[in-house]
């Protein structure tokens, strides 16, 4: 295991989030919230998409079919691989945009949304069938971000930033039940942000404000920690052929002097192993 980090893309993604690795294609998925763009890097040959959405995006996962599902300012929508775009549930509330999802084992999409202006309870999460009917899970959150299952799908871990907590729920019958905090981020190491389970079963979450990425045990242990140069380090995935490599988004949302990988998707190679993720089947 390393800590040493690469710069994977240059960018100045105003708020970069969700990096998530599509196995089908062998290629690394993240986003520009705020820049309403998804972005595609393929690490074996440096190739490199941008596609501009037409509202701000949350998140982006590759379906079972091939294309992409989008959590998006209004609700979720369906890209085909061809390009077409159609929404599978549309729900939009004024104020309110999309955060974080995460494909569930059970491969429905846990889509979260938050108030622009961040208001405390103002957000949710949702499990977004791939029929599109959609399920509040969590009505009152404030920013919903980071979500995980363990490898044996018997637990789910979520992150209410605000909260500065991890908690971990058990998931029984496609529902999150029996919440309880796993960990809370100190004041001084920034806010929980978007997270990953490696296949140890141990969380790493992203900290906010905090310029690193930590690895807690399933007891709530803090086990590992991986320094950034960029403060606002904002999810982690792992990825690559044998999802050894762990890759973070950072952002420069607000910045007055910004370090020069603010806004880049950063990579650190041989930092794990990491678990396959479900696809949408949608």
């Amino acid at each position: 295991m390393t800590t040493a980090y690469e710069v994977a893309v240059a960018a100045e993604a105003t708020l970069g989030e969700g990096p998530t690795w599509d196995a089908a294609t062998g290629r690394l998925l993240w986003i520009d919230v705020l820049g309403s763009r998804v972005h595609t890097y393929d690490p074996a040959t440096g190739h490199r998409t941008i596609r501009t959405t037409e509202q701000h995006v949350g998140a982006v996962k590759p379906r079972a079919g091939g294309g992409l599902v989008l959590n998006l300012r209004d609700g979720v929508g369906l890209l085909d691989p061809d390009g077409t775009f159609r929404w599978l549930h549309r729900e939009p509330v004024p104020g309110r945009r999309a955060n974080d999802a995460a494909v569930a084992p059970d491969g429905s999409l846990w889509a979260g949304t938050m108030r622009y202006d961040e208001a405390t309870g103002g957000g949710t999460l949702s499990r977004v069938a791939p029929d599109g009917t959609a399920t509040t899970l969590l009505p009152a959150v404030t920013v919903s971000n980071g979500t995980g299952w363990s490898p044996d799908g018997r637990l789910v871990y979520y992150v209410d930033t605000p909260t500065r907590r991890v908690d971990v729920f058990d998931y029984e019958d496609g529902l999150p039940v029996n919440r309880r905090p796993l960990v809370t981020v100190e004041e001084s190491a920034g806010f929980p942000d978007g997270l990953t389970v490696d296949a140890d079963g141990c969380v790493w979450v992203a900290l906010w404000g905090g310029a690193a990425v930590r690895r807690y045990t399933p007891a709530g242990e803090l086990d590992r920690v991986i320094s950034l140069p960029a403060s606002l380090t904002t999810a982690c995935a792992f990825g690559g052929a044998d999802l050894t490599d762990l890759y973070v988004t950072t952002a420069r949302v607000g910045l007055e002097a910004p370090h020069p990988t603010a806004g880049s998707l950063l990579v650190v190679p041989g930092a794990g192993k990491g678990v396959a993720q479900p696809a949408f089947r949608g």
